[in-house]
């Protein structure tokens, strides 16, 4: 979404509330993430190549490196949902009026919300039948790897919520 359609909050109507701003700050934590991990997935890829041209592969780093993309699919996906950079029909919606256009965008906000919440709570189902359960090549407990699930999941409803926040205030 561009600017005009998607503003920070910050506009005619004041400030913006203390939840679009928690919104804003695990949003700047979360992209920070994701280029550390887009940047640890590229060093750990080439250390790899390097690896099994010069010298005996690593066992670690394809598995590692399959654990970073997971998570920054994750990371990217709650990104998204801050951003409005999910896939939507906008040629509709522009065309209805205002009043119906936020009503429609809190029954979206509303799905997403579901979605997320459904996600967050079979996340920790998954963290609690999988507690025993370790990754073959690090040895990593896979409750460390599926708490994205949960995490995630919280931090996207947070974005959905202060975005129903910012549209019914008509920030």
């Amino acid at each position: 979404m561009t600017e005009e359609e998607h503003p920070r909050s910050e506009g005619a109507k004041g400030a913006p509330s203390a939840l679009y701003r928690l919104s804003d700050t695990v949003n700047l934590w979360c992209e920070r993430l994701l280029f550390v991990l887009m940047t640890a997935m590229i060093c750990f890829t080439t250390l790899q190549v390097l690896f099994r041209v010069f010298f005996t592969a690593l066992s670690w780093t394809e598995e590692i490196t399959c654990f970073f993309l997971f998570y920054a699919s994750l990371v990217g996906t709650a990104v998204a949902c801050k951003r409005g950079s999910h896939i939507a029909i906008t040629f509709v919606v522009r065309g209805l009026p205002a009043p119906v256009r936020r009503i429609l965008a809190g029954i979206v906000q509303i799905g997403g919300i579901l979605f997320f919440g459904v996600m967050a709570y079979f996340g920790v189902l998954l963290m609690q039948t999988e507690v025993l359960q370790t990754s073959p090549g690090l040895q990593i407990p896979m409750t460390w790897i599926y708490a994205a699930f949960p995490i995630v999941g919280t931090v996207a409803i947070l974005h959905l919520l202060a975005e129903i926040d910012r549209v019914f205030k008509g920030e």
